[in-house]
């Protein structure tokens, strides 16, 4: 945890960044704070303790009560925090929670009210005071026996897996969630025109789909995706919490310097503050 005198909750409530800038804080994992139009918004908050747990949470879920907004990609424990997510929206009152709408029931029987969850799939933006959100397709899967779709399967024909493209300020972030490279995630992603990237680079591995533990992209898929959709700005994720699901960032950085030496790849610290200025570009303005 922070220190009592300096919590992230504090720091992250206290923080405002300019006009056209967002500020994007890494709890660890796929758990993300972003800030901005006056808004905080909080994707996959992963804030329970696991005897695992290679990283701290980033602060008690009791102290996000200024939160407008948690962004949830799918359901595994460590996107979908039930106890962190009741918590939250017991002390955020006008928080919303948007969810993949197969996995709605599950939000609200955490005794979260169901006019504030917001059950989604692709298609147009969902509009939440400044912020507009577009749910994009991941391939994911409940285990690792039935990845790598869709989950529609099981979920009456819906995307069960999520990624999303956010606006706060006319700045673009598309978070990822859990997922492989499929036809058509790029073409989906870059009519978005995000400028920033948050992408898992913990890849795929015989072993640990052994330990039922379903992969994502590797840090080589993650350069090629956030290039190809025009990112500015590649974060990458998902490969610091578990010790049977860790992978080298330095391995991402040394492929795109070589490959791609245009794209910026920022490897954020736990916990401290980005505050990122799009470069001035044109962008097809989706709508």
């Amino acid at each position: 945890m922070a220190g009592a005198n300096d919590s992230f909750a504090q720091r992250l409530r206290r923080i405002e960044p300019p006009a056209g800038a967002i500020a994007l804080f890494w709890m660890g994992q796929a758990s993300f704070a972003l800030k901005g139009a006056g808004l905080t918004i909080l994707i996959d908050p992963y804030l329970s303790e696991h005897p695992d747990r290679l990283v701290p949470p980033a602060d008690h879920p009791e102290a996000f009560d200024f939160v407008d907004l948690l962004l949830i990609t799918h359901e595994h424990l460590d996107h979908l925090d039930g106890p962190a997510c009741r918590l939250i929206a017991q002390r955020a009152r006008g928080a919303r929670i948007i969810v993949p709408a197969p996995i709605v029931e599950q939000v609200t029987a955490l005794g979260v009210d169901a006019e504030r969850v917001l059950g989604v799939q692709p298609g147009g933006p969902v509009t939440v005071g400044a912020a507009r959100v577009w749910p994009v397709p991941a391939m994911h899967g409940l285990h690792a026996s039935d990845a790598y779709t869709f989950g529609r399967e099981y979920s009456d024909g819906q995307y069960r897996f999520l990624g999303y493209v956010v606006e706060l300020d006319g700045v673009r972030v598309y978070h990822a969630g859990d997922t492989v490279m499929f036809d058509g995630l790029i073409e989906a992603v870059r009519a978005l025109a995000p400028q920033v990237a948050l992408l898992p680079i913990n890849g795929r591995d015989y072993f640990r789909e052994g330990q039922d533990i379903v992969g994502n992209l590797n840090a080589r898929e993650a350069a090629r995706l956030a290039v190809e959709i025009g990112a500015e700005v590649l974060v990458p994720m998902h490969y610091d919490l578990f010790p049977a699901n860790l992978e080298d960032p330095g391995v991402l950085v040394s492929y795109a310097r070589r490959h791609f030496p245009h794209l910026h790849v920022l490897l954020l610290g736990h916990f401290q503050p980005f505050v990122y200025t799009p470069v001035l570009r044109g962008r097809s303005d989706a709508s």
